[in-house]
C-alpha cells in the first residue's frame, strides 16, 4: 500500500516544488510596484530561480539513489523555507535577486521522483509513470493563476508566506508517508558520471530536453509580464493565459509517455521538432495576440509531448545510471529556460522587438528535427548490423557484378573463410563443382524475373569439405529500379539428409 501511494505523494511535492519556483515571475508586477526595478533586472530576477533548480538537479538524482525520495523531499521543503519568508520581505533587487537563487530547490526537486518512481514500476510503463509525475508542472499554472488573484486582495508580501504553509505540510505527508524503505543505489557519484558523459546519446537527449523543457521554463516566467506590456492585459487575464499555457504543456505530458510506451519515441519527437519550427516561425512575425495564443499553443503542445516522450527514452537506454543520467538531462532542461527570458529581453532592448528571438528558437528546433531523423536511422542501421553479426545464417552480400562486399560471423564459421579472405572475391570460391550450367542459368532466370532465388545447392568449405546448404538470394534493387546488389542467406543441412 505504501507503494502504491508513492506515484501521488510525489507529484503532490513536484506541484508544491514547482509552485514555489516560480512565485517570482508569477507575483513580478505586483513586486516592481513596491520595489523599482528595470526591464533588465525584472529578466534576471524571474530567471535567476532557474539556476539553481537545474544545477542541483544533478546531485539530487544522485542523493535519491543513495538516501531515498523521503529524506531528499522533506530536506528540500525545510530548506526553502528560509528564502520563502526572506523573498516576502524583500526591499531590493538585491533581496530578490539572492531569495530567487534558493527557491530553484524547487524546481530542482523535479529530479527525485524521476529517480525514485521507477522503482516501483515494471520497465514497459516508466515511460506513463514518468508522465503522470510530469503533470506536477502543474504547480506552475497554479501559481501563474492563483497567486495574482490572492496578491490583488491580500498583497504580494502575504502571498509569498502562504506558501510557507504549503511546505510545512508537504514535509509532514512526506515524514509519514513516504517510503522508509526505497531501494537505495551507492554507486560512487562520479564513477557514475564517468559511466554516461561519452555516451552521444545523453547530450542529444539533454539538448532535446533543453529545447522542450526549456520552453515550457521560458514561457512561463516570459509571458506574465510580456502579455501585460505588450499586449495591455491586466495581471489576471495575463496570469490565466500563462495557466493555460502551462497546464496543456503539463496534462499533455503524460500523453506523450503513454504514446513513448507504445510506438517508436523517436518517430514522435519527429512530430513534436516539427511543431516547435512552425509555432516559432509563427511566433518571430510578432502576430496580434489571437495567432500568438495559437502559436503558444502549439509550443504547449509540441513541448508538454515531448517531455513525455524524454523521460521514456533516459531510462530506456540509461537503466543502470537512470539516476545521473536524468539528473544531468533535467538540469541541461533547467538550463533551457534560464537564457530565453534574457536573451529576449536583451534583442528587445536592442531591435524593439522579438522576432529574431523566436526565429533562433525556430531554428533550433529544426536542427533537433534533423538529429531526430538521424538517429532514428542510424539505430535502424545499428539493429541491422546487429542482426547482422548475431543471426546464425550466412550471410553474403555481392556487387551486381558478383564481387563479395560484405559477409557476417555465420558466414566464416560455416565455410572457413575470413571477412578478409571472401571480400572482394566471388561466390565461385565456395563452388562445389557438382552442378550443371542449366542449374546456374536457372538460378539467374528466376532471380531476374521474380528477384529472387531459393533452394538447395552443394558448396565447398575452404578446407575441401562439400555441405549441402540452404541458400535463398534476394535482389537489391536502387532508387531508379536496377539491381544493384545481391544478398544470399544460407544454413548448412548436410546433416538433415
Amino acid at each position: 500500500m505504501n507503494n502504491k501511494f508513492q506515484l501521488p505523494l510525489q507529484t503532490m511535492n513536484l506541484v508544491a516544488g514547482f509552485m514555489v519556483w516560480v512565485i517570482l515571475s508569477s507575483l513580478l508586477t505586483f513586486i516592481i510596484e513596491d520595489i523599482q526595478i528595470t526591464t533588465q533586472q525584472a529578466a534576471w530576477v524571474t530567471a535567476v530561480p532557474v539556476i539553481l533548480g537545474s544545477l542541483l538537479r544533478v546531485p539530487m538524482g544522485y542523493l535519491t539513489n543513495l538516501f531515498g525520495a523521503r529524506i531528499i523531499f522533506i530536506i528540500s521543503f525545510v530548506l526553502l523555507l528560509p528564502p520563502v519568508y526572506y523573498v516576502s520581505i524583500a526591499t531590493s533587487f538585491v533581496d530578490l535577486l539572492i531569495g530567487g537563487l534558493f527557491l530553484g530547490i524547487g524546481g530542482a526537486v523535479f529530479s527525485v521522483g524521476v529517480t525514485s518512481l521507477p522503482k516501483y514500476y515494471p520497465k514497459e510503463r516508466h515511460g506513463f509513470v514518468n508522465g503522470i509525475y510530469g503533470v506536477g508542472n502543474i504547480g506552475t499554472a497554479i501559481t501563474a493563476f492563483a497567486a495574482p488573484v490572492i496578491a490583488g486582495q491580500f498583497g504580494w508580501s502575504f502571498t509569498v508566506q502562504l506558501y510557507m504553509v504549503l511546505l510545512g505540510i508537504l514535509i509532514i505527508a512526506n515524514f509519514f508517508f513516504g517510503d522508509k524503505k526505497e531501494v537505495k543505489v551507492n554507486t560512487p557519484m562520479m564513477q557514475q558520471i564517468k559511466s554516461v558523459y561519452r555516451n552521444e546519446k545523453l547530450w542529444l537527449f539533454s539538448l532535446f530536453y533543453f529545447l522542450t523543457f526549456g520552453s515550457f521554463v521560458a514561457f512561463t516566467v516570459y509571458l506574465p509580464n510580456f502579455l501585460v506590456n505588450n499586449f495591455g492585459l491586466d495581471n489576471v487575464d495575463a496570469g490565466l493565459r500563462t495557466a493555460g499555457f502551462i497546464a496543456l504543456t503539463t496534462f499533455l505530458r503524460p500523453v506523450g509517455g503513454w504514446l513513448a510506451d507504445r510506438f517508436q519515441s523517436l518517430i514522435i519527437l519527429m512530430f513534436v521538432f516539427s511543431g516547435f519550427t512552425l509555432a516559432a516561425l509563427l511566433l518571430s512575425f510578432a502576430p496580434s495576440i489571437h495567432l500568438y495564443t495559437v502559436g503558444c499553443f502549439a509550443i504547449a503542445m509540441s513541448g508538454g509531448i515531448g517531455n513525455g516522450v524524454i523521460f521514456k527514452l533516459v531510462p530506456m537506454y540509461f537503466n543502470k545510471q537512470a539516476g545521473i543520467a536524468n539528473g544531468i538531462v533535467s538540469a541541461m532542461g533547467g538550463l533551457g529556460g534560464f537564457f530565453p527570458p534574457l536573451i529576449l529581453t536583451s534583442l528587445y532592448s536592442v531591435t524593439g522587438h522579438y522576432a529574431i528571438g523566436f526565429m533562433a528558437l525556430s531554428q533550433v528546433a529544426l536542427a533537433c528535427l534533423v538529429i531526430v531523423i538521424w538517429m532514428y536511422y542510424n539505430d535502424k542501421l545499428a539493429l541491422s548490423d546487429q542482426v547482422l553479426k548475431t543471426t546464425p545464417l550466412g550471410m553474403m552480400v555481392t556487387e551486381k557484378k558478383g564481387k563479395i562486399i560484405t559477409v557476417n560471423p555465420a558466414f566464416t564459421n560455416l565455410t572457413g573463410y575470413s571477412a578478409e579472405e571472401a571480400i572482394g572475391s566471388t561466390p565461385s570460391i565456395l563452388s562445389s563443382n557438382k552442378h550443371s550450367k542449366e542449374f546456374y542459368e536457372h538460378m539467374w532466370n528466376s532471380l531476374n524475373e521474380k528477384g529472387f532465388w531459393q533452394g538447395e545447392i552443394w558448396n565447398k568449405r575452404k578446407d575441401g569439405e562439400l555441405y549441402l546448404e540452404w541458400l535463398t538470394i534476394n535482389s537489391i534493387t536502387d532508387d531508379s529500379g536496377e539491381v544493384s546488389q545481391y544478398a544470399g542467406v544460407f544454413s548448412d543441412i548436410t546433416d538433415k539428409q
